[in-house]
Formats: C-alpha cells, structure tokens, sequence
C-alpha cells in the first residue's frame, strides 16, 4: 500500500489528531480486510462478522496497549495526541478505550500520509499476532 498524496511529513505533523484518525481510520479498516480475505476465502458476511471484532473501539484500544513498547518515540507523540485529542466517545463505549482508539488510528494515518508502509506493516503484524490474545 503506497500513500497517493506526495506530502512533507512535517507538514503531516501539523494535521490535526483527529485528521490523522479519519484516515488512520480507513487505513487501519483495509489492513484487517486484506488480512482476513488473505487467511480464509469466506462469505462477504463472514468476513464482516471477523472484521467488526478488530476494528471495534475495545479491541482497537487494547491493540493499542500491546504496541506501546514497540513505538518509536515519533510515533508515541503521534498516538499520545491522538490518544488526547477531544472526542466525543458513542454512549455504548468507554471514553478511556475510544482515546485509545482514536490514538491508534492517528498512528496508522500518520505512518500511512509520511509513506512509511513497511513501518505500518510491521506494526500490524505485531498486531495479528497478538489477536488471538485479544479477549473482545
């Protein structure tokens, strides 16, 4: 997955966190697509029953728990603000797990917009990995 827009990445450093998370938001959605379409040639359905568990607010934000001793001290600021920024968190999730949610998007749109797939990648895998770990 290569970015499409040509940009500085301390231009991107200036978007807003929550910015940063509507595109993380659409990244990270891809990623758990192509990973589920690549483990298993199921139903559309089923596919969408697997990926709703990984892209819900809760599991995202224990995802995000998993990665912190893996992020460079570029990305923690990243999630940090992500994490931070002033959300509106829906009535049936947590306002600490959407933070962290919020916080992991921005992440992936961060490393996405500065054209660091293979960082992005890495990241993702460490994820999977931990997925079967994931109680959600």
């Amino acid at each position: 997955m290569e970015k499409l827009l040509n940009r500085n990445p301390e231009d991107i450093r200036q978007y807003s966190p929550l910015t940063l998370a509507f595109i993380g938001d659409g990244v990270f959605d891809l990623l758990v697509r192509e990973y589920f379409v690549t483990i298993a040639n199921a139903p559309a359905g089923v596919l969408n029953q697997n990926k709703v568990k990984l892209v819900c607010c809760k599991a995202q934000a224990q995802m995000a728990k998993c990665l912190e001793s893996y992020l460079t001290a570029d990305e923690t600021d990243v999630f940090k603000r992500g994490r931070n920024a002033h959300v509106h968190a829906p009535k049936n999730q947590s306002l600490a797990d959407y933070h962290a949610a919020t916080g992991l998007e921005s992440l992936f749109g961060y490393l996405y917009l500065c054209g660091k797939t293979e960082r992005m990648e890495t990241l993702f895998s460490i994820i999977i990995k931990e997925y079967n770990n994931i109680a959600v």
